[in-house]
């Protein structure tokens, strides 16, 4: 039993390793989508938030009424007591008084409304600088992901063996040596028909002074002074 136990702890630690993983693979689209959840969240809430307002409006306009009519009466009841009509006033005055009594209801409604509304107001302002705090973010680990993922590509470019890079150094160098090869085997042919021709061997008896020499400039101008003279 404790053996079944303990391969059952290690295949719900191989799940959890693997599904770690899989959050990690996807971390930035799950951010992501988590932002969006809560733009929608957000969403609903103003929604919310506008129709408790509707309702704090409504019950504004009600107690509103109900003024007029505490302030209208009272009015009535007045003329009433002016006329002597008393027992009229005090139905009048029972009147009022079921009017203050639906005000005062409305009232305790209306603080309800107001303090919901506070709250209300501050919770989307608080989720409204969190989403545009977590936006920002998602800017930056967006930013550094790809940056980090050209750098690995630029390196793993640069120093694979196999890689475009490496070919293209290859293909330089093989390119340099077949023109020198080339240069080399023209300088080899030029050497060869030197030779054949005996030029190799003119220049280098020339160089030592030997053999037919052409007439200097100043040998031409005394043979020339030596023909006049005569």
């Amino acid at each position: 039993m404790s053996i079944l136990k303990k391969l059952f702890t290690a295949v719900r630690g191989g799940a959890r390793e693997v599904g770690e993983s899989i959050v990690d693979a996807n971390g930035i689209r799950i951010f992501e989508q988590e932002i969006a959840d809560a733009q929608n969240a957000l969403q609903k809430a103003k929604k919310s938030l506008t129709e408790v307002m509707a309702k704090e409006m409504q019950t504004k306009r009600k107690i509103s009424a109900l003024n007029d009519s505490i302030a209208e009466h009272e009015a009535y009841a007045g003329q009433a007591l002016e006329k002597g009509n008393e027992a009229l006033a005090l139905e009048i005055a029972e009147k009022i008084g079921d009017f203050e009594t639906e005000k005062a209801e409305h009232d305790q409604v209306l603080a309800g409304f107001s303090n919901h509304i506070v709250a209300l107001k501050q919770q989307v302002k608080d989720a409204e600088k969190s989403i545009k705090e977590n936006q920002r973010q998602l800017t930056m680990v967006k930013t550094t992901e790809s940056v980090q993922k050209a750098t690995m590509a630029v390196n793993s470019t640069l120093n694979t063996n196999e890689s475009s890079m490496t070919n293209a150094r290859q293909s330089l160098e093989r390119i340099k040596q077949r023109q020198q090869d080339r240069q080399d085997q023209l300088g080899a042919a030029k050497q060869l028909e030197a030779a054949t021709n005996g030029d190799d061997l003119k220049a280098k008896l020339a160089e030592a002074g030997i053999g037919e020499q052409n007439q200097k400039s100043s040998d031409i101008l005394a043979r020339i002074k030596a023909k006049q003279a005569q």
